[in-house]
């Protein structure tokens, strides 16, 4: 399974949850080197009471973006992440596949 494959059920989710009411962030993958569990253009979505769908990466990097994205909604400005073997703080969220990823989290309105 690609990307393009979940995009437009995660796309669709994510306005299908904004126009009930919630409030929405959606993180997507922009960049990837090496080893990366998922493709550029994969998706995650979150809601204000951090239920998500789709994937970025899997693992402890998936609870980051969902708490990052807590903040997206709250504040309303969008983010970039970077996760790497480079990076202590990858480590500690588990992107030990000796890849990089770069999210990009923004609100959806």
């Amino acid at each position: 399974m690609t990307a393009t494959d979940t995009l437009p059920d995660v796309l669709e989710t994510a306005a299908s949850w904004r126009d009930s009411g919630r409030s929405v962030a959606l993180a997507t993958v922009v960049e990837t080197w090496g080893s990366a569990p998922r493709p550029v253009g994969s998706h995650l979505v979150i809601d204000q009471d951090g239920n998500f769908e789709g994937s970025v990466s899997g693992g402890c990097v998936e609870g980051a973006v969902v708490s990052e994205a807590m903040d997206v909604i709250e504040t309303g400005t969008p983010t970039t992440l970077d996760f790497g073997v480079a990076d202590e703080t990858a480590w500690e969220v588990g992107l030990s596949c000796g890849g990089r990823i770069r999210v990009y989290v923004e609100p959806v309105v």
